[in-house]
């Protein structure tokens, strides 16, 4: 396909004077959804686009820019905005005309708010701060006719194929190039993509749920994981040791504290430094005894905005743990209500504490009350705009 990009949820594919809405469906003219497009060049074919990320300037952040020959458009929510189509030299300064491909990266991935133009084998990197360009040649990469930015992972697309890159090195690790038919697109009689079936939300278990510092907010499942914050991306599930390599089999409970995530097996504490990719800090895992002073399987754990207390629910206990004591040990040890006694997972957030137990979850203003149980909480369902799951 000639461009690929994210938006609201949906993925948009391009071909000619065709898209794809989403990774299975039947083709339809990309004028009928970007109207006034094909207005614009008579042949209604795209070089390039991407989903501007500038968050620091509302009146680009989240605009669609589409390349075609030496023009650029700028659409908003599917409407062409005014002014456009105007000159590529006029808006992106320094960067060449009829592009193979184009893709944003913000600042927290590439250092600051860049876009990434593809020419060739040449990658002109467009600061958006400073309208600056810097220029690398990744010959090691194929020629990508399209680029794509999805749940914080870099992909070239080539034929029907991809490689996925790392946007600042250009670095290639894994095994690539990968079919996309076996991947994205669910295609008749290809890949994992064709038959994966989303599970009922009345059959979802966690083990383990967290939000960290940034909000990115993560769910595990026996050996996956998925982001909750990026559903505007799609919901999708991963394995666990594509972030966490140490954890190769599941993980009991996860909380994140400071720029860093705790993941907990067995009688293992794993802790990561939080950046763009997860670090596993030297000297880990340790023992739980050894980091947190508690010993015995972790149901779940949890961690309230701004608070040093982790709260670790093991059997019928909630037991809680000062994360700026030195050496930590328990602080406060409750016995929990009966209907609590075997909780998969645990998240605290703004909204309160939501405790999970199989496809249900209940919500308690604070940990205190939660402890106490003298208040009757209803359970909820979880629900598919939680967990991508099926109603």
């Amino acid at each position: 396909h000639d461009s690929v990009f994210g938006n609201q949820g949906n993925t948009f594919f391009f071909k000619g004077g065709h898209l794809w809405k989403g990774f299975h469906g039947p083709a339809q003219p990309s004028n009928e959804i970007f109207k006034k497009l094909h207005d614009i060049h008579p042949l209604g074919h795209v070089d390039a686009a991407f989903r501007m990320h500038n968050a620091e300037n509302p009146d680009d952040h989240d605009h669609i820019y589409f390349f075609v020959d030496d023009k650029v458009v700028r659409f908003y929510d599917q409407s062409l905005e005014d002014g456009y189509p105007k000159e590529m030299t006029e808006e992106f300064p320094g960067v060449p005309t009829h592009l193979d491909a184009a893709v944003e990266c913000p600042k927290t991935e590439c250092m600051t708010n860049t876009v990434l133009f593809f020419k060739g084998q040449d990658v002109y990197f467009y600061d958006l701060a400073t309208k600056t360009v810097k220029t690398k040649t990744w010959s090691h990469l194929p020629q990508c006719t399209s680029a794509f930015r999805w749940l914080e992972h870099y992909y070239c697309f080539h034929g029907h194929n991809f490689t996925r890159f790392h946007p600042v090195s250009g670095e290639v690790t894994g095994n690539y190039p990968k079919d996309a038919r076996n991947y994205f697109m669910k295609c008749p009689n290809f890949g994992h993509g064709g038959d994966r079936t989303v599970p009922k939300c009345s059959e979802v278990k966690l083990d383990a749920i967290s939000t960290d510092d940034t909000g990115k907010t993560y769910f595990f499942a026996g050996s996956t994981y998925m982001r909750l914050d990026t559903s505007r991306d799609g919901l999708h599930g991963f394995p666990i040791t594509r972030s966490w390599k140490e954890l190769t089999n599941g993980v009991d409970a996860v909380f994140s504290y400071i720029d860093k995530i705790y993941l907990m097996k067995d009688d293992k504490v794993y802790i990561y430094k939080a950046d763009a990719h997860y670090t596993l800090i030297e000297g880990y895992p340790k023992s739980l005894k050894e980091e947190l002073g508690i010993e015995g399987h972790v149901d779940a754990a949890f961690l309230c905005p701004n608070e040093h207390t982790v709260h670790i629910i093991q059997g019928g206990r909630m037991r809680d743990v000062d994360l700026t004591a030195t050496p930590r040990a328990i602080t406060n040890d409750v016995p929990l209500p009966p209907h609590l006694s075997d909780i998969d997972a645990g998240l605290c957030g703004p909204d309160g504490v939501k405790v999970f137990k199989g496809s249900q979850f209940y919500l308690y203003e604070s940990p205190k009350i939660l402890a106490t149980g003298r208040i009757i909480v209803e359970p909820q369902k979880i629900t598919s705009a939680m967990m991508g799951c099926q109603d």
